[in-house]
């Protein structure tokens, strides 16, 4: 029997309670692509048909599969039952194994004739072929449901007794009614303690109270709308509320912040309302006094409002727009309890504000030895002080004042114990900037506190950011040594301490202070490096937490290395980068490197070089004996005459160059050894039987690799 070629589109819904709104994408995704990809898997779904269309609401998450047929199509099978020496006897009748695997699959009233048999290699098989009948859909749908159900990426489950009383049930939030309806016809599937009926409910306040019947799948979205008051696509739901955002601020001349600050927001009161609308607040401008970061994280973190900046997008208004679930002729009361209920949290951040600031941050520092930092590593105090004593080394080093690093230092952590940052956590930095500006600090000590918490430094330094440079590479220097000598190093996925962020802002410091020209490119053996600057933050830490300092000093170095080979492999091949990384060359070399390397790369010569470098570098592992130097005596034949005094032509160019940081320049000055490497490989046989020769020509050899390798072992590029 085949499967039926009409088919109807599939509705599923699950209806529940208010769902979490930061999960709801998620959520509703996974739904859908359970149902749908458990359908496909089991046949039920026609081939070519459209993508599922994917619903997700506060109360309900739901999909629509296209064309989903009601069996599946029967698939032929071939099972393999035993060997034919075992299945059958000498007369070729089934022998009492057979006969017995036949019943436990059903098969006892067949013919064993009808067995095939096909050869394993090794012996000859009883095979029997037959169909498989395809898959009802109440049963396929029933086994999709119950894998999506349990599938879901749920963040925290919750208990629940059905209306029986006695059945307990573990879901997100309690569900209260099922759809499944194929076209016009309801697929007799459970879950949840729940059938499936074509019952839904619209807006919890603006809909009828009556139920919603769903006449056909197709209808669904059309009639949650008309009916229900739901725009029910998560998508279309946030395009609408994005399109109300700016039409309001456009109409008020303002403008909705950054990107990347509207986002987030918007997700999340997409997943809060089931038929947006958005409305105009506004607070007293008296308000504006208070550091505009403190209301803008209430107003988006406590309340979700989006708050209004001027065109310029920078400075904040009075203004805020309110999301709501509620379309009403005359808003006003929404609108005013809303502002009533912004009020007391800016009046809250006001009076945090001015209390604040009555104290001196300095007056603040001894306070952090009260908070902890960790219990191996002390308090926040003990780290502030190796903090503090490690940003004035870094400064001294890149030629800075070491007396405002250490200052920075020393200032930085003591916002963590005023009333702001006590309620917003979020604002530790900001704060800290705000209140050292009020205490007459230095510009530059306040632009570092400021800075301390950014993820990494993206301009290049200039004279007037060392300090916050020394704070930045201190404090996450100091970090990756204490954390990683507790024990605490990432795992897989977990990185509780972020200490991969601290390694990649640790980088791009180094990157940074490169471009800035506070280290230069071109200098191997610059004031500060980073094993310079990994040896002080572990001699650094308490006594008694390193159990050896050297291994700490490699499983850090190689950590970070790692982290550049991660982030330079998003934009260069990894051949180049591994090339350049074999050499270990310094962190503020690395990106200059790879740039050469990945150049040299297109260059006909490369490739030909590479596999010479390769090939030299396998001759001289195995070499016993190899001499000093080349002696020109005995450089009998003419291609190795010619290598010779080629290299003798190239090395000081090359050599001078990758001195100076012109590694691109380096490698192109190497490619004209090219023609003479290919006629020494091709005239020349290094493991000569005259071990005076072999020795020299091994000798010749190294020279020549160490002059390829200045730069990258590029043998890496064959």
């Amino acid at each position: 029997m085949t499967a039926g070629t009409d088919t109807q589109t599939l509705l599923v819904e699950l209806f529940t309670e208010e769902l979490p709104p930061k999960a709801l994408q998620r959520l509703g995704d996974a739904f859908a692509n359970g149902i749908a990809s458990g359908l496909a898997q089991r046949g039920l779904v026609a081939e070519g048909a459209a993508a599922p269309t994917t619903f997700a609401s506060p109360r309900r998450l739901a999909v629509l599969v296209p064309s989903v047929l009601a069996q599946a199509a029967d698939k032929p099978y071939a099972e393999k039952l035993m060997p034919v020496s075992v299945g059958l006897t000498a007369e070729g009748a089934a022998s009492p194994a057979l006969q017995k695997k036949l019943a436990a699959k059903g098969l006892a009233d067949i013919d064993v004739s009808t067995l095939e048999r096909e050869s394993d290699g090794k012996n000859e098989q009883l095979v029997y072929r037959g169909v498989a009948r395809g898959a009802a859909l109440a049963d396929g749908l029933q086994e999709a449901l119950a894998d999506a159900v349990a599938k879901l990426p749920i963040p925290k489950t919750m208990s629940y007794q059905l209306s029986d009383g006695q059945t307990t049930v573990r879901f997100v939030r309690p569900a209260h009614g099922l759809i499944a309806l194929h076209g016009e016809s309801v697929v007799p599937v459970t879950t949840l303690g729940l059938e499936a009926s074509r019952i839904t409910r619209g807006h919890r306040f603006q809909a009828a109270r009556d139920p919603i019947a769903i006449a056909d799948a197709g209808s669904y979205e059309s009639s949650l709308a008309e009916h229900g008051r739901v725009i029910a696509s998560f998508t279309k739901r946030r395009d609408a509320i994005e399109q109300q955002l700016r039409d309001n601020a456009s109409r008020l001349g303002a403008s909705l912040g950054p990107e990347a600050d509207v986002a987030p927001l918007l997700d999340e009161v997409t997943a809060l309302v089931e038929h947006p609308t958005v409305y105009v607040g506004e607070f007293e401008p008296a308000f504006l006094s208070v550091p505009q970061e403190c209301l803008i994280l209430t107003m988006r973190l406590n309340q979700k409002y989006f708050p209004l900046f001027e065109a310029d997008g920078q400075r904040l208004t009075n203004r805020f727009l309110i999301v709501s679930n509620m379309a009403l002729e005359d808003p006003s009361n929404i609108i005013q309890g809303n502002q009533r209920v912004v009020r007391p949290r800016l009046a809250d951040a006001q009076f945090f504000f001015e209390t604040d600031r009555k104290a001196t941050l300095e007056s603040r520092v001894a306070g952090l030895g009260n908070v902890v930092y960790h219990n191996k590593l002390g308090s926040q105090l003990a780290r502030t002080e190796r903090v503090a004593a490690l940003s004035a080394w870094v400064a001294r080093a890149l030629g800075g004042d070491a007396a405002r690093a250490e200052r920075a230092a020393r200032l930085a952590k003591a916002d963590l114990v005023t009333s702001m940052v006590g309620e917003f956590p979020e604002l530790q930095g900001v704060m800290g900037g705000y209140y050292a500006t009020h205490d007459g600090e230095s510009t530059d000590v306040v632009d570092a506190i400021r800075g301390q918490y950014e993820i990494r430094l993206d301009a290049p330094v200039a004279a007037d950011g060392v300090t916050r440079a020394a704070l930045f590479l201190a404090e996450r220097a100091e970090t990756l040594a204490g954390i990683w000598a507790v024990g605490s190093q990432p795992t897989g996925d977990r990185d509780p301490f972020g200490l991969r962020r601290a390694a990649l802002g640790l980088i791009s410091a180094f990157e940074q202070l490169t471009a800035g020209g506070q280290l230069n490119a071109h200098d191997a053996q610059p004031a500060l490096t980073l094993d310079a600057l990994l040896t002080q933050a572990i001699a650094a830490l308490p006594r008694g937490v390193v159990k050896d300092a050297a291994d700490l000093h490699d499983a850090l170095r190689g950590f970070i290395y790692e982290r550049v080979r991660n982030q330079l492999g998003t934009q260069y091949d990894r051949a180049v980068i591994d090339a350049v990384l074999a050499l270990q060359p310094p962190l503020h070399q690395v990106s200059a490197r790879v740039a050469a390397v990945a150049a040299f790369q297109q260059q006909p010569a490369a490739a030909s070089l590479a596999a010479a470098n390769k090939r030299v570098g396998n001759l001289l592992k195995k070499a016993e004996d190899t001499s000093a130097s080349v002696d020109a005596a005995l450089l009998r034949e003419p291609a190795e005459a010619a290598l010779a005094k080629v290299i003798d032509q190239l090395q000081p160019d090359a050599e001078r160059q990758a001195a100076a940081g012109d590694f691109a320049g380096s490698l192109t000055t190497l490619a004209g050894a090219r023609e003479a490497v290919d006629a020494f490989f091709n005239d020349v046989m290094v493991m000569a039987e005259d071990p005076a020769v072999r020795r020299n020509r091994l000798a010749l050899l190294a020279r020549l690799h160490g002059l390829m390798n200045q730069v990258a072992d590029l043998g890496r590029l064959a």
